[in-house]
């Protein structure tokens, strides 16, 4: 049972343990996002996954900014 959760993400418990996925594919959101940052650029990734498009990394970054937007971290002093 798929279910869109953003534009052009979506999780299904089928795939991937229900982890967001780019829609149509089994490509994680986490997998992108985890390439950003070992500064792997947009289009090697288009390369590596060519059923990637640059409209499909910006709705993964986009997602991931919506899901950490009401996160709030509180700190704990040591005493």
């Amino acid at each position: 049972m798929r279910r869109k959760i953003s534009k052009g993400v979506e999780v299904d418990p089928a795939i991937m343990l229900g982890k967001p996925v780019i829609e149509g594919t089994r490509i994680p959101v986490e997998m992108i996002l985890e390439k950003l940052a070992q500064n792997i650029s947009v289009d090697d990734i288009l390369i590596d996954f060519p059923r990637l498009t640059r409209q499909n990394i910006q709705n993964a970054l986009e997602y991931a900014a919506k899901s950490i937007h009401g996160e709030e971290i509180h700190l704990v002093s040591k005493k």
